[in-house]
């Protein structure tokens, strides 16, 4: 998806950034939902076999559980920020 936005207007951009991730992670989070209700429903249709879905069940949600702190929990550090501005303010120049 691409928007063409001024580079002035950053706190625009980062909002967009930020929207974006949040989508990826609910588009991937419906994926695991979708897969994983299919898994466990052919697993219970086998009455013979043990309950082998949890295991991508476990994993994957691992995976997503890392997924959603990265998306939610991020909170950019004081240095990464100071790194960005000078590195524009070098651009400048």
């Amino acid at each position: 998806m691409s928007t063409s936005l001024p580079s002035s207007d950053s706190a625009l951009l980062n909002a967009t950034r930020r929207i974006e991730r949040k989508l990826r992670f609910f588009s991937h989070l419906g994926v695991y939902l979708i897969v994983n209700a299919g898994l466990i429903t052919l697993n219970l249709l086998q009455t013979h076999k043990p309950f082998w879905a949890a295991a991508p069940l476990l994993g994957w949600g691992i995976g997503l559980l890392f997924h959603g702190l990265k998306v939610f929990m991020q909170v950019p550090p004081a240095w990464k920020q100071r790194m960005i501005e000078q590195e524009l303010k070098n651009h400048r120049q």
